[in-house]
Parts: structure tokens; sequence; C-alpha cells
């Protein structure tokens, strides 16, 4: 694993969410709030302004996949 995770690493985003939100349905979590926990991801170090809804629904959409 890359320790810097930048937006298109959508794969690792999304197991390192579903590691951080064990418990959380990813179909009801917001695009802002999702934002903000893919933020708050320790390894995540890429520019906030390059995010946009495409992007999130991308990772919202791989967490789903996983939960599948």
């Amino acid at each position: 694993m890359s320790p810097d995770l930048c937006w298109t690493d959508v794969a690792e985003i999304t197991f390192q969410l579903a590691e951080a939100h064990p418990d959380v349905d990813p179909k009801y979590v917001s695009f802002p709030e999702l934002y903000r926990w893919i933020l708050a991801l320790p390894d995540f170090s890429d520019d906030p302004a390059r995010c946009n809804e495409r992007v999130l629904e991308a990772i919202q959409g791989a967490w789903l996949a996983e939960l599948a």
C-alpha cells in the first residue's frame, strides 16, 4: 500500500472506509460526510479541491460493491 492515498486510489480508499466504519451502510452516507471521512483517512494526502461528485460516486459505488 502506498503511504499517500489519492482520489484515484478508489479500491484502497474503499477498503479503509470499510475498516474505519464497519457498521455503516454506504448507500446512506451523504457525499459531504463521505468526503470528510476520506479526508480523515490517515494515509490520504491528495488535494481536497480535486474531488467532485463523480469521484465520490465511484468510491461509494465501490464500497457498495465490496459489501455485496
